[in-house]
């Protein structure tokens, strides 16, 4: 099997060698940001696809790993209670009412015998690597938290001490 093709840009400054001892000047363009978004369509070509009438094709499935925090990504509660940060869904056979957006798909896929509704944005996904032609894109997910803030303990009032406890033995005496 022939190496997996992983496409990752990251444009940093350190690495460029200006012609001049000048500093260059910032990226006002965000060319980083126009790369991974043209590289998202890649992704939404690829999911637009599965969603038509001819389905994927051939051995092609996908792993679709995406951040579950991220804004517009919409998991039921159980599921986002196992997955806080991310979780990586599988597109091969089991998967229903798949439609796209011009943001995102949402798909119906089965957890535990389950069926569960998520919504995806492509904005949230980090990964997309379909396995039978080993070809993956890895993306940066920015102004997602990386893990969930721990929840405040409630606080512990001490116990009221309203004096002696009476209970009445009646209910339990042989009648």
């Amino acid at each position: 099997m022939s190496e997996p093709v992983k496409l990752k840009f990251a444009l940093i400054e350190s690495d460029l060698k200006p012609m001049s001892k000048e500093k260059l000047p910032p990226d006002e363009m965000h060319y980083e940001h126009l790369v991974q978004d043209a590289l998202r369509g890649v992704i939404k070509a690829a999911v637009e696809r599965a969603a038509s009438p001819v389905g994927i094709p051939g051995e092609h499935h996908f792993y679709i790993t995406f951040k579950t925090q991220a804004p517009g990504a919409s998991c039921p509660g159980d599921i986002l209670a196992k997955f806080p940060d991310e979780m990586t869904i599988v597109l091969q056979h089991q998967f229903w009412d798949l439609n796209t957006s011009e943001s995102g798909f949402g798909i119906t896929l089965s957890f535990g015998g389950q069926p569960k509704r998520l919504i995806v944005p492509y904005a949230a996904v980090t990964r997309f690597f379909d396995p039978s032609v080993q070809f993956m894109l890895q993306f940066d997910v920015e102004g997602v938290p990386t893990t969930l803030p721990e929840p405040e303990p409630e606080p512990t009032a001490p116990p009221k001490d309203d004096g002696p406890k009476i209970v009445s033995l009646d209910q339990f005496r042989k009648k």
